[in-house]
Order: structure tokens, then C-alpha cells, then sequence
């Protein structure tokens, strides 16, 4: 079992609307006010599947990423806070994390920038 679904095996989303409208709506709702004052703005997210890889490998082969952007580049200590209070945020909302392994993912990141990526699980 790949890290995010033995995790995400505590959740699920419930209700009248699809599991990815569901997904969708609980990562923007948790996302969009996680920073005040314009420490960083969160953009939005995607969905990325490696269809080069096959469905059996012991690889990560589908991830979410999570994207913000600072107004200007942050220290790395303001930089290693921001990736803890995004993965920290995300993996407490069990729902979320049910609904993505269901889903099929193997991991989810965050990016404050187009060159990075950090891996939350």
C-alpha cells in the first residue's frame, strides 16, 4: 500500500456531490485564506499521472500538486514554515485524503514557484 493510501484510508468525502467537485472545493476552501495578510497566495492546484509508468509499479505514479506564489522570494526558514503549515493543513482534513486515495493518488506536493516541488506525503 503506497504512503498517501495507507493515510488516506482514514478519510472520505461525503455528500450530494462528486468526489472530485468535493476534492476540488475542500483543497480551494483550504487553501485560499491559509495565508493572511499576502504572506503567499495560493493559485490553485493539478493533477499530474504519469502514464509512462506502469499501474503496478511500486512508484509513485499520480500526485497532486498544491501551488502559491510569494510577492517575493521567501528565507528558506519562511519557506520551510509555509511547506509545513500547507502539508499539515492538508493532511488533517481527512475527508480530503480519503477522497484522494480513492481517487488514485500516490502523493501529494506543494510548489511556491515553477522550478520546486515539496513532497507533503
Amino acid at each position: 500500500m503506497t504512503r498517501i493510501a495507507k493515510l488516506c484510508a482514514l478519510l472520505m468525502a461525503s455528500g450530494v456531490a462528486t468526489a472530485s467537485q468535493a476534492q476540488a472545493e475542500n483543497i480551494d476552501v483550504l487553501m485560499s485564506d491559509l495565508f493572511p495578510g499576502g504572506e503567499a497566495t495560493y493559485i490553485g492546484y493539478d493533477s499530474v499521472e504519469r502514464m509512462d509508468i506502469p499501474v503496478t509499479a511500486a512508484v509513485d505514479r499520480k500526485y497532486l500538486i498544491v501551488d502559491f506564489r510569494f510577492p517575493a522570494p521567501p528565507e528558506d526558514a519562511q519557506l520551510q514554515a509555509s511547506v509545513h503549515k500547507v502539508c499539515m493543513t492538508l493532511l488533517k482534513d481527512r475527508e480530503l485524503i480519503r477522497t484522494l486515495s480513492d481517487d488514485g493518488y500516490d502523493m501529494v506536493s506543494v510548489a511556491f514557484d515553477r522550478n520546486s516541488q515539496y513532497d507533503c506525503l
